[in-house]
């Protein structure tokens, strides 16, 4: 058994998985998820887990080369985007875009790993990078 870090062994894995350029979106509960994209569920009961949570495991295990984040977030939800800013790599870039857009960029993802969040718009699309 892992003694720190993600715990969950399907999100362990495909963190690990990940090359650059590889995309990992890490969705509110009701993200959909679009056909053939690969559902790591983690919702267990609105809110539990948290979106931020979740990024805040993720992000201490993958390196990121960049960020899509809802646009939306900044009116609908602004201790959402405050706390994913306060959280956020300060040398990577963090590109705000309107919703249709990043669900359309998670068609492309890797995997589409569902919170329990029911803040609206708390959704984050994540391009890995490399550590060299």
């Amino acid at each position: 058994m892992k003694r720190s870090g993600i715990l969950h062994a399907e999100l362990s894995a495909l963190v690990a998985a990940l090359g650059h350029g590889d995309t990992l979106v890490i969705g509110d509960a009701g993200l959909p998820v679009p056909p053939g994209v690969r559902c790591i569920d983690l919702a267990v009961t609105p809110g539990v887990p948290r979106f931020q949570q979740v990024v805040d495991a993720v992000l201490s295990e993958l390196v990121v080369e960049r960020g899509l984040a809802n646009l939306e977030q900044l009116e609908a939800a602004p201790a959402a985007a405050q706390a994913l800013q306060a959280a956020w790599p300060p040398e990577v870039p963090l590109e705000r875009v309107p919703h249709p857009e990043l669900k359309a960029a998670s068609a492309a993802a890797r995997a589409v790993v569902r919170t329990g969040e029911t803040t609206p718009y708390c959704n984050l699309v994540l391009v890995a990078g490399v550590p060299f």
